[in-house]
């Protein structure tokens, strides 16, 4: 078994290859003058079971081309099999066409990483289900609620706890969550714009007076809505709130927006690395999700269930 990874999340791609005691694979990604992207690998990988470790974040483009000029590097290098593994598939919110003459976005990704060369497929948290079924190889959708959990069982274990999910979407999300947290009660943030220009008004569903408040997404972005949702339970009387979320985007003022919120703190995994360090004075909190990865990783080199880590 080989680990390489480009440059989008090195940081991850350590905590994993340690785990595993597997070093990295040693390849170069470099870019031309004109910011051509080019990969040269400084191993044998002939017949071997490579696994490409790379997050289509930030910026998207460049990463997502890291990722297909990688597996073509290998597949031309002749590697038996390689998967892809995508802590965090971007394009994934672009999974339906929501107007007319719209693009499917995840599903045109889907088809470029396989057409690349890739044999199969490792993904955290997919924004919707259906995205596996966007890709014509086999496809493995980890969940980090059971990371979360623990997190949250640890630190609140004694509270009377309420899981939040922040939109009608995301109840499902929401109530897995709540069921690992000993069938934890589960409230839910109605969001309704009565007309175009006006601000949205947030009803709350459930019971949150008086109880600590578990906010439940995928993706955390601009953090609008978490903030505006945490706002809404704090009216109604919640005692304090907490947002998990696996994916940090946190573009533009995210981060900034987070602080000034009526949040007490959001937690995140490292799926996605921006390039510096979190602010110690700030709300935002990692958890990393490398054991769960590469565990999964180990599993798909055995040949052995990858389901049962969820059980």
């Amino acid at each position: 078994m080989k680990l390489l990874t480009a440059n989008s999340n090195q940081p991850l791609a350590r905590a994993i290859s340690d785990y595993l005691e597997i070093p990295l694979t040693k390849c170069s990604v470099r870019r031309f003058a004109d910011e051509e992207i080019f990969v040269e690998i400084h191993e044998n990988v002939r017949g071997e079971d490579v696994f490409v470790l790379q997050s289509t974040s930030y910026p998207a483009n460049d990463h997502l081309m890291e990722l297909l000029i990688c597996i073509d590097a290998l597949r031309r290098a002749s590697a038996k099999r390689i998967t892809a593994v995508l802590p965090y598939f971007g394009y994934a919110r672009q999974d339906r066409k929501p107007g007319p003459r719209t693009p499917i976005s995840a599903k045109l990704v889907a088809n470029l990483i396989t057409v690349a060369g890739a044999n199969r497929v490792l993904s955290v948290d997919l924004h919707a289900g259906q995205i596996q079924g966007f890709f014509d190889i086999p496809t493995d959708n980890l969940f980090a609620a059971p990371v979360m959990a623990a997190d949250i069982s640890a630190r609140f274990g004694k509270r009377d706890l309420t899981v939040v999910s922040p939109d009608v979407g995301g109840v499902v999300r929401a109530r897995s969550l709540a069921k690992r947290l000993n069938n934890a009660p589960l409230a839910i943030v109605d969001k309704r714009r009565e007309r175009a220009g006006e601000s949205e008004v947030m009803n709350i569903i459930g019971d949150v007076e008086g109880r600590t408040c578990i906010l439940i997404d995928d993706i955390v972005d601009s953090a609008g809505t978490l903030c505006n949702a945490a706002a809404a339970l704090k009216q109604e009387g919640a005692e304090e709130v907490f947002a998990y979320s696996t994916h940090g985007v946190l573009s533009g003022g995210a981060a900034a927006r987070v602080n000034k919120s009526e949040l007490s703190e959001l937690v995140v995994t490292d799926s996605i690395f921006n390039g510096e360090a979190d602010a110690q004075d700030g709300k935002i909190r990692r958890l990393t999700i490398a054991p769960l990865l590469a565990e999964a990783i180990r599993r798909i080199a055995d040949e052995s269930s990858v389901s049962s880590l969820f059980d």
